[in-house]
């Protein structure tokens, strides 16, 4: 399976990266393929490597600006011209994704996913992995938008929560 990661390319705390790297672990042992913006910088690096040790496959989808910090020597690597290229490349060539901490850009790359989610556009599992509590905010304000009717789908359709790496992929595997 190509599993999509949406995640941060920054430098992180242990508390995030050692569940991070649980997760990708897991991905390789059981023969994924990691999509993933491609960097070889902070928690994508993390990840990255924990596939690849693991016996998963690469796949990274960089863009023209970011292309200096991209990691060398994948399975596959595509460089988009723009930002919005990269989210249609990610989420085309995945089955499914996986949302680990991040920011701007990761909450860009999940709403997106989630928006068209919602209007059936593709029907591919969200998971939010909320390590230590990471995205409860988040998971509040969506139950907030469903309780009030901006949201025309149930939440638990658009994506699963879970703190725990194994359940994340068990998930997608069932």
């Amino acid at each position: 399976m190509n599993i999509c990661v949406f995640l941060s390319a920054a430098d992180l705390d242990e508390r995030y990266t050692r569940p991070a790297r649980a997760f990708a672990e897991l991905l390789g042992r059981r023969s994924h393929t990691l999509v993933w913006g491609g960097s070889d910088t902070g928690l994508m690096k993390v990840v990255a490597d924990g596939v690849a040790e693991s016996g998963g496959e690469l796949l990274g989808v960089s863009v023209e600006f970011l292309a200096h910090k991209a990691r060398k020597g994948l399975d596959t690597m595509l460089v988009t011209k723009d930002l919005a290229e990269r989210k249609a490349e990610l989420l085309g060539r995945s089955d499914a994704i996986v949302v680990l901490v991040g920011g701007t850009g990761t909450l860009d790359e999940v709403t997106e996913v989630l928006e068209m989610k919602k209007h059936r556009m593709h029907s591919k599992p969200v998971v939010i992995l909320n390590t230590e509590g990471f995205y409860d905010g988040l998971r509040r304000q969506f139950e907030r938008m469903q309780a009030e009717g901006f949201l025309p789908v149930p939440v638990n359709e658009l994506m699963y929560v879970t703190d725990d790496p194994e359940t994340a992929l068990d998930y997608l595997e069932r």
